[in-house]
């Protein structure tokens, strides 16, 4: 048992470099948004994070307005560039039954949401644009995730100023539903018909947009969420005893539902530079408690639902980020926040498995316990550095 319990160890420890130079948080959406009106045209809009363009995406830094301003002309015009080819192998753009088409994007700078730069700390967006003029006889409309890409894309659509509530979360290598264009023609229809344009009109979107965020909020934990993975491990390592886990979850959920869904809606706002370095800290400070304190006390339960408020406004930035319809909003909040839940539970029923079979309490102390703890913590540290000081 001493030589399993040593070589597992000797693992863990000869990943502990590669580990902690892994993607730390979610890496961000490409939302694909499209308006069609009733006269025939149409825009197609991608919001393309300059982050997309790194090896790691979830490492990288804004750009942000201050730093953009300093760059020059030629500068500007290979960020341009890069947007139009990162577009090219990520997405695919088709109308039915025409085919597959290959939009001319024009690139501007804005930063979330196509809003215009302000202030120096606005991150800076590459938004790519297309108009268009929608041929007659068009059956409905429909994007790809290609497997060449490796972020997932957001499939949102507005037909004559109303933002459909249906959406779509798309990893590489899946399509959309099609939406329904038809009614929505070249030709301007009459007064009467112009009202009763309503494609896409779905009395299953809100059950299919579930779905889409249930497992985005999955992935958002496993794979792509290590902080929060080694959060949650840090919360299992203090003791076996089913009590302690259930009671540190059920405050780790509740916690960071409430500040999931107040940031998400907009009610409470903390900048993602405060907040990325006190999830990193509470990384460490929960695993050295363990060290040092392994005890399920009251001081826990402070301090378990104190992070998990932390943690709840780091997983709304990736929500409120897509500026979901309201509609929308609310169920992908629930289907996210559910997502996020199956994801640590599963990180829990992991290692439970891989360390049950260690019976006696002391030895799984010495060689579970302590060194992981130990390791969890230097992650912690690491990454409270990093994100305070840049790369």
């Amino acid at each position: 048992m001493h030589r399993v319990l040593k070589l597992n160890l000797a693992a863990l420890a000869s990943l502990a470099w590669a580990v902690l130079t892994a993607v730390a948080h979610p890496v961000p959406d490409v939302p694909v948004r499209t308006a069609f009106s009733a006269d025939g045209s149409a825009v197609i809009r991608v919001e393309v994070d300059p982050r997309c363009f790194e090896a790691n995406a979830a490492e990288a830094p804004y750009l942000l307005h201050g730093t953009f301003s300093a760059l020059d002309a030629k500068a500007r015009e290979a960020l341009q560039a890069r947007a139009i080819e990162f577009i090219q192998r990520t997405v695919e753009f088709r109308f039915e039954p025409l085919g597959r088409l290959n939009p001319e994007f024009s690139v501007a700078f804005t930063t979330h949401g196509g809003a215009a730069l302000a202030g120096p700390d606005d991150p800076v967006m590459l938004t790519a644009s297309w108009r268009t003029r929608l041929p007659a006889g068009l059956e409905g409309y429909r994007i790809k995730a290609l497997e060449t890409g490796k972020l997932s894309v957001l499939f949102l659509n507005d037909v004559n100023g109303q933002t459909l509530e249906r959406i779509a979360v798309l990893f590489p290598g899946e399509t959309s539903f099609l939406l329904d264009l038809t009614g929505v023609t070249a030709s301007r229809p009459t007064e009467a018909s112009a009202g009763s344009v309503t494609p896409g009109a779905d009395r299953h979107g809100a059950w299919v947009t579930l779905q889409q965020f249930l497992k985005s909020g999955f992935v958002h934990v496993v794979p792509e969420g290590l902080d929060h993975i080694l959060f949650v491990l840090g919360l299992f390592l203090l003791s076996r005893e089913r009590r302690a886990v259930l009671w540190q979850v059920t405050l780790f959920t509740v916690a960071h539902t409430l500040t999931l869904g107040l940031a998400t809606l907009g009610w409470v706002s903390v900048p993602a530079s405060v907040v990325e370095p006190i999830i990193a800290g509470s990384i460490a400070a929960v695993a050295l408690e363990n060290v040092f304190r392994p005890a399920f006390t009251p001081w826990r339960v402070v301090v378990v639902i104190v992070f998990g408020l932390v943690h709840g406004l780091g997983f709304a930035g990736a929500l409120a980020e897509m500026q979901l319809p309201p509609g929308s909003l609310l169920v992908g909040l629930l289907g996210f926040n559910v997502g996020v839940e199956c994801g640590q539970l599963t990180v829990i029923a992991l290692a439970w498995v891989a360390t049950c079979w260690i019976r006696d309490d002391d030895r799984y102390r010495r060689w579970v316990v302590v060194p992981g703890s130990l390791l969890i913590a230097l992650f912690g540290v690491w990454w409270m550095m990093e994100r305070i000081v840049g790369r």
